[in-house]
């Protein structure tokens, strides 16, 4: 689903534990949030040993967030927010099919929530589907208020912010979302026996607030922690510096996206003056947040390109 969390204002009035409703900005779909709760057997490996990690003061929760679509329609989701024990979720191939190659995948949510199923799992079954072993990371995040009413309002007020300035994103970050992304991938190469895949050929894929988290792991990391090779799915295009030995880049935006599409893009710059592998998916439309894509749009091709891109460099074995 698109994020559309820019501009909105919280409906007075909403009842504790019902749904609560978004007005947005005019012409802005409407958003609500509902009470719900982790699926039943999903199955989370946690990254640390248990005990090892603080509790957050706030228990870990979920909800249901409910938009509607331009045009007619509206999507369903699970969110997560509250993270303190940080998890892996595995979709794993057919073994008929398989590939060998792996994926982590990171959604997003600008730290204060994680869009598990949309940017998550959604992505992770289509990467199985296709050969490729995918573990959904749920990462730390900054800590929000149990009340949905004043998280969504904070969700809100900085999303906001960030969009006035002209996507910028100082205040959002999670250093402990960074560390969570190496140990996944350290976790994740140790266990290539069990899972059936090539160490070598471990990568990321990360979506907003997940490509933040994928691309610090890439530049804060060594080169034995770094992922093979990462997705960056709408995140900020304003140029880093690019390390020694960087990995392959597919780097995907909407130039609708309300706060990175008019940044030009520096980041895929850096890389290709870098002479590192990248390349770039530039979409007409899909907003901020369209996920695996929006219907009706180009957004639809991303996997089905990303998967190519995957096999172009060689990533997928024998499949190239």
């Amino acid at each position: 689903m698109r994020k559309w969390l820019l501009g909105m204002a919280l409906a007075a009035g909403a009842a504790s534990g019902a749904a609560l409703s978004v007005q947005q900005a005019p012409g802005v779909p409407r958003f609500d949030l509902r009470p719900g709760a982790k699926p039943a057997g999903r199955e989370e490996i946690p990254l640390y040993p248990a005990g090892s990690l603080p509790k957050g003061a706030v228990p870990e929760s979920w909800g249901t967030m409910v938009a509607d679509i331009p045009g007619g329609g509206h999507t369903e989701q699970l969110i997560a927010r509250n993270v303190s024990v940080p998890t892996i979720t595995p979709f794993l191939p057919d073994p008929a099919r398989a590939t060998g190659a792996a994926v982590i995948v990171a959604p997003g949510g600008a730290f204060m929530s994680l869009s598990v199923q949309w940017e998550g799992d959604t992505t992770a079954r289509w990467l199985a589907d296709h050969g490729i072993a995918a573990f959904v990371l749920k990462y730390r995040l900054n800590p929000t208020p149990a009340q949905d009413g004043a998280f969504m309002a904070e969700m809100g007020r900085r999303m906001g912010e960030a969009a006035q300035a002209g996507g910028a994103v100082a205040g959002i970050a999670e250093p402990r979302a960074t560390q969570d992304a190496l140990t996944a991938l350290k976790f994740v190469r140790a266990g290539a026996a069990k899972w059936k895949i090539d160490p070598t050929r471990v990568g990321m894929i990360g979506f907003s607030a997940g490509a933040m988290t994928t691309m610090q792991a890439v530049l804060t990391g060594s080169p034995a922690e770094r992922p093979a090779f990462f997705g960056y799915v709408y995140g900020p295009m304003l140029p880093v510096a690019v390390p020694t030995g960087a990995p392959p880049m597919f780097a995907a935006l909407a130039l609708d996206d309300p706060l990175f599409g008019r940044q030009s893009f520096g980041v895929v710059d850096a890389w290709h003056k870098a002479g590192v592998p990248v390349e770039l998916h530039a979409y007409e439309r899909g907003s901020h947040g369209f996920g695996a894509g929006v219907p009706g749009t180009t957004t639809t091709l991303i996997l089905p390109e990303f998967h190519l891109w995957m096999a172009s460099n060689g990533f997928l074995g024998n499949q190239r």
